[in-house]
C-alpha cells in the first residue's frame, strides 16, 4: 500500500502566480504601514473635501508657467500637521474677521514725515533702541516715508480687505505667476490675492496677452495684479520686494491674517487651511519654515557671502558684527525655537501687535544692511519685547504645502528693458568674519557656535 501525496493547493502550481500574490501582499501590509504606523509619515488631510479642479486661468503655451519645477528630496516629517475641515476652518476665520474687535495695527502707532528713503534710514543706534516696546505710546518706524507708488483704486480695494489675503511679487520679470491649487469652492470669493509687479514685469505679461494693455485694473486667475512704480522706491528691486513681504500690515490695514509666497512657489494647499492649523490651532502669530540646511544666522552670512548672494561681502561682515556686538547668539537648545534661519518663501502671519512690530523692525535692518531678509531675523526675533510667539515648522511640511520653481532662465523673447549686468562682487578686506589680524567683534559668537572654550 503506498503513501498518498499531499496535493499542492492550487494557486502554488505556479511560481509565477505565488510571487504576484507574494508581491501583492507585501505592498498591501507596507502601505498600510506607512499610512497608519510609520511616525515619520507626513499626514495631510487634503485640502477641502471638493477643492477646486478646473484651471484657475488659462495660460498661453508660449509663457511656460509650469517648467523648470524643482524636486524634492523629503517624502515624510516628523511632526505631520493635520488640517481641519474646510467648512469649519473657513467659518471660524470668516467670523473671527467679520466679528472680532482687532487691534493689531491700532497697538502700534508709527512715524509720519517725508525722508530721502521708504524706510527712513535710521542709524542702527536708532534702530535698536525701538526693540523694546513695552510703552505703547511710542513711535516707531515702518516705512512709508514716501508714498507706496500704486493706483488709488489699488489702494482702496486693498483697505477693503478685511479677512485673509494672500501677497506676492515679481519685479524685473524675475518669475511666472502660478495659480494656486487646492482651494476650496469659496475661497477664491472669501480671499484677497494680490501680486504686486514692476513696470518690466507688466509688460512680460502683456507680451504673451494675459492682461490688457487698455486696462488700469487687471487680474490674472485669481490674482489682482497691482503695479509698483519702483522708480519712486529704491534702485534694488529685491528691497522693493521686501515692501509687501514685510509690510503687509500697513498695505493691508484691515486685514486679519496674511500669507506671504514668493513668487517661485505654487501653493497647493487652500489657504485658510494653513492659517487654521499653523497658525490658530498653534496658537502663535506666525508660522514659517525653518531653513533646510542651516541653524545658526552666521552659517546663512558665510553661504550668503561664499555663493555670492550678496555682493557687498564687507557689508555682510558689518552687519553680522554689529549683530553680535548688540546682543545676537547662536542657536542652543534652550532657546525656545528649533533654529535661528528660517526659509522666508511662505509666511503666514496673525496681523497682531507682536507680528507688526517684527515685521517693522525687521524691515528696518533689510534698509538699513541688506535685503536678504534671513540674516536679521533671530536677531530681531530674540531681543524684540513683547515676544513673537512663534511656529518654526519642518522643511517637508514646506515642501508638502508648495511646489517649487526656478527663476525666470530667460525671458521669453520679449525685450522689456535695458539689459542690466550684474554686479561685481565687492570682496571683503580678510576672510568673513575672521580678521587676519586682529579680533572680530564674532570671535564669542562662533566659538559658541563651534561648542569651543573661549580660554
Amino acid at each position: 500500500m503506498g503513501i498518498k501525496a499531499i496535493s499542492k493547493p492550487l494557486f502554488c502550481h505556479s511560481k509565477l502566480l505565488c510571487i504576484s500574490l507574494l508581491y501583492l501582499f507585501t505592498s498591501l501590509f507596507l502601505a498600510l504601514y506607512t499610512s497608519f504606523i510609520s511616525p515619520t509619515n507626513c499626514l495631510f488631510r487634503y485640502s477641502p473635501n471638493d477643492p477646486i479642479q478646473t484651471p484657475l486661468f488659462l495660460y498661453n503655451s508660449s509663457y511656460g508657467e509650469h517648467k523648470h519645477a524643482l524636486p524634492t528630496f523629503r517624502s515624510s516629517c516628523n511632526s505631520p500637521v493635520y488640517f481641519s475641515d474646510y467648512w469649519a476652518a473657513l467659518k471660524e476665520i470668516n467670523e473671527f474677521s467679520e466679528n472680532s474687535t482687532f487691534l493689531g495695527s491700532q497697538n502700534l502707532r508709527y512715524i509720519q514725515g517725508n525722508a530721502a528713503s521708504f524706510g527712513g534710514n535710521f542709524s542702527i543706534k536708532k534702530r535698536f533702541s525701538y526693540f523694546d516696546h513695552s510703552d505703547d505710546g511710542i513711535e516707531i518706524p515702518c516705512g512709508f516715508f514716501k508714498q507706496f507708488p500704486i493706483s488709488n483704486s489699488d489702494r482702496m480695494a486693498m483697505e477693503k480687505c478685511k479677512g485673509v489675503v494672500v501677497i506676492s511679487a515679481i519685479f524685473n520679470d524675475h518669475d511666472k505667476i502660478r495659480q494656486p491649487k487646492g482651494l476650496g469652492k469659496e475661497t477664491p470669493y472669501s480671499i484677497c490675492f494680490y501680486m504686486f509687479v514692476d513696470d518690466v514685469t507688466l509688460k512680460g505679461l502683456q507680451y504673451h496677452n494675459l492682461i490688457s494693455k487698455n486696462s488700469d485694473g487687471n487680474s490674472v486667475g485669481v490674482w489682482r495684479i497691482v503695479k509698483v512704480a519702483k522708480e519712486h522706491l529704491y534702485e534694488n528691486s529685491a528691497m522693493n520686494g521686501v515692501i509687501p513681504k514685510y509690510l503687509v500690515h500697513r498695505l493691508f490695514p484691515n486685514s486679519k491674517y496674511s500669507i506671504w509666497i514668493d513668487a517661485k512657489m505654487q501653493l497647493v494647499v487652500d489657504p485658510f487651511l494653513l492659517i487654521h492649523s499653523l497658525v490658530i490651532k498653534e496658537n502663535v502669530d506666525m508660522a514659517i519654515s525653518r531653513h533646510p540646511f542651516f541653524v545658526h544666522t552666521m552659517e546663512e552670512a558665510m553661504a550668503t557671502g561664499r555663493w555670492k548672494k550678496w555682493w557687498d561681502v564687507d557689508g555682510l561682515k558689518k552687519q553680522m558684527e554689529t549683530y553680535c556686538e548688540n546682543g545676537l547668539q547662536p542657536w542652543n537648545p534652550e532657546k525656545p525655537y528649533p533654529s535661528d534661519v528660517p526659509d522666508s518663501a511662505i509666511i503666514l502671519r496673525k496681523h497682531s501687535a507682536a507680528t507688526n512690530l517684527f515685521s517693522c523692525l525687521l524691515f528696518n535692518e533689510l534698509e538699513g544692511f541688506n535685503p536678504r531678509d534671513q540674516l536679521p531675523f533671530a536677531y530681531v526675533r530674540d531681543l524684540m519685547k513683547p515676544k513673537l510667539k512663534l511656529n518654526m515648522f519642518d522643511v517637508e511640511v514646506f515642501e508638502q504645502v508648495a511646489v517649487e520653481y526656478r527663476h525666470n532662465l530667460k525671458n521669453g523673447g520679449v525685450i522689456t528693458g535695458p539689459k542690466v549686468m550684474p554686479t561685481k562682487t565687492k570682496r571683503a578686506t580678510s576672510e568673513l568674519l575672521v580678521n587676519g589680524t586682529g579680533r572680530s567683534k564674532c570671535d564669542s559668537y562662533l566659538l559658541k557656535m563651534w561648542g569651543e572654550s573661549q580660554d
